[in-house]
């Protein structure tokens, strides 16, 4: 018999994987859906012509949701925090140098696009409202200042597109070719 694909050896085997904590896990899916559906928001609602009904109230949906994703970073980064993580597995170098580099990165976009986005809303006169509650204006009716801060929210989220994917992509590596279960750690 062979001990390697029997159910005792693949239950011993995956206790042994080093994991994130829950709280970091149930987060970092959360927090992908919510980006993932962010971005597809966007881009398809640049594309609607203004005065648009639907297009006032899909914008609105996109400022809570991105205020919500905003306060579940702020959440996540607290928890990593306090609950550190989990070793990366043998790896070289420039690997794991562009694993922290990119993991860094994601965290300031994450932050940068919402901030940069409630920022721009300020400075016209429809401000933002949290799931309806209105919340403070940090400025006047600036066309100037809307276009630079809604222009800095563009390129983070351009940005934020491609650390995802590269994100996407070591992890795939890593389960795919170097077959080192890193992407244990941080599934459900």
């Amino acid at each position: 018999m062979n001990i390697a694909h029997s159910p005792a050896a693949t239950l011993d085997a995956s206790a042994g994987v080093p994991r994130y904590a829950r709280a970091q896990i149930v987060l970092h899916w959360l927090i992908a859906l919510a980006i993932i559906a962010m971005l597809g928001i966007g881009l398809y609602m640049v594309g609607l012509p203004k005065g648009l009904a639907f297009k006032s109230s899909l914008i609105n949906f996109h400022k809570s949701l991105g205020m919500t994703v905003f306060l579940l970073v702020l959440i996540r980064i607290v928890v990593r925090l306090v609950a550190g993580r989990p070793p990366l597995p043998p790896m070289q170098a420039w690997q794991r140098a562009a694993a922290s580099m990119t993991q860094a990165l994601l965290y300031v976009a994450m932050i940068v696009m919402p901030l940069t986005g409630y920022f721009g809303s300020s400075f016209n006169k429809f401000g933002t409202h949290f799931w309806g509650i209105p919340l403070p204006m940090w400025g006047w009716d600036d066309a100037g200042l809307r276009k630079i801060f809604f222009t800095l929210h563009t390129v983070s989220a351009w940005v934020l597109i491609a650390l995802i994917v590269l994100h996407v992509a070591g992890a795939l590596k890593h389960q795919l070719i170097d077959r080192d279960r890193l992407m244990e750690r941080m599934l459900p």
